[in-house]
């Protein structure tokens, strides 16, 4: 009977759910965010400098005041850096607002054989010289600056003009329409408007009225907002 009994009790309880229930606990997770490394901050959007192009320029900065081992890196480092790289190094620079630095690349750019440079290239040199207060050096680039880089992007066209209006570079305005005629900019079917208009407008803000109505002479001038020649 007691062995009955007990064999019944092992039944019940083997046969009874468990009421213990278990719990997890999860340990928060930590999230470590890394900062900046120097205070150049975050690079534009859209741009990527490799590690050598990172390496050249921190040299350049680190070389600022010293012409012989700039000319070095330049040599020794520059030279040695891809297209996109050479470039991405350039616009750092002005990025930074290391102008003399940048000039003094710009130089090697120009000098590479497969580096064609444009017209919105200068328009970002301009930009940047502009910023602080380098007019000076504007003429400088604008002077040196060949008519086939305005061939072919009209936006980049009217970005470098409207930058040299903003520095008050009256003489650069002129030489960039006079590279305008000897490139025979707007010989084709279609004129960019928008080029014309801010062209003649920058000149007579600067008050060359004269030249502004040659440019309105030669590449005509917005009626209806179709451009006219006024010449014969």
């Amino acid at each position: 009977m007691f062995s009955s009994s007990l064999q019944s009790n092992l039944s019940f309880l083997s046969s009874s759910p468990s009421n213990t229930t278990t719990t997890i606990t999860r340990t928060p997770l930590t999230v470590i965010r890394c900062g900046p490394r120097d205070n150049r901050g975050p690079l534009v959007k859209g741009r990527s400098l490799s590690t050598e192009a990172m390496q050249a320029v921190q040299a350049l900065k680190r070389a600022k005041g010293d012409d012989t081992k700039i000319n070095d890196i330049i040599s020794n480092k520059l030279t040695r850096l891809i297209k996109n790289d050479l470039l991405a190094s350039l616009s750092e620079l002005l990025r930074q607002g290391h102008c003399e630095l940048a000039l003094k690349v710009f130089v090697e750019v120009k000098s590479d054989l497969y580096i064609k440079t444009n017209v919105a290239l200068y328009a970002d040199i301009v930009s940047a010289l502009c910023k602080y207060g380098m007019l000076q050096e504007i003429d400088g680039v604008i002077s040196e600056m060949g008519f086939e880089v305005l061939i072919g992007d009209d936006r980049g066209l009217s970005r470098l003009i409207k930058g040299l209006v903003a520095a008050g570079r009256k003489e650069s305005v002129v030489r960039v329409y006079r590279l305008m005629q000897e490139g025979e900019w707007g010989s084709g079917a279609s004129v960019d408007e928008y080029v014309v208009r801010i062209l003649s407008k920058g000149l007579r803000r600067m008050g060359e009225n004269g030249v502004a109505d040659e440019v309105d002479a030669e590449f005509g001038v917005s009626v209806d907002g179709v451009l006219e020649k006024l010449s014969v």
